[in-house]
């Protein structure tokens, strides 16, 4: 059985965020247009679909993570703030950016909120594992060598 730790991330959160984007029942809010990711963003994200992109990174993160809180995500998320001259400072992602993907993760059915954190649903865990065979699936047939892995 092929589960999110097999397949390699990048790939994985790409997948996840084709399927997101094909249900359509996550929409990016009106303001992704001109927010940035954190304090320590100078531009905001160049990609069209960078919403999409996230939610996923944040379901991964979740099913790996779990239970885990906004404040902790938005730790992952984070970078260091150029400060001029001064040194380099470690900072947070934007919270509001997760807290809205949560909500969102939330009203899938996918994520549900305890007293420890956000932690992964069966249903979300089913969704994220067959996206992952399917990712599996597509590095088989690129090489062959990697169908020992897929028993």
């Amino acid at each position: 059985m092929v589960t999110v730790y097999d397949v390699p991330s990048d790939k994985l959160i790409r997948a996840v965020s084709e399927a997101l984007k094909e249900e359509g029942k996550i929409t990016p809010p009106e303001w992704t247009d001109w927010v940035t990711t954190g304090v320590h963003k100078e531009r905001g994200p160049e990609q069209e679909d960078w919403w999409y992109v996230r939610v996923a990174s944040v379901l991964r993160k979740i099913y790996v993570y779990g239970p885990v809180g906004v404040s902790r995500l938005a730790a992952q998320y984070g970078g260091k703030e150029d400060r001029g001259s001064k040194r380099y400072k470690a900072r947070k992602g934007s919270r509001a950016i997760l807290r809205k993907a949560l909500q969102q993760l939330e009203e899938l059915g996918y994520v549900k909120k305890e007293k420890t954190g956000r932690v992964i649903t069966p249903q979300g865990q089913s969704f994220l594992d067959n996206i992952a065979k399917k990712v599996m699936d597509e590095l088989v047939q690129e090489r062959e060598e990697l169908k020992k892995y897929t028993k």
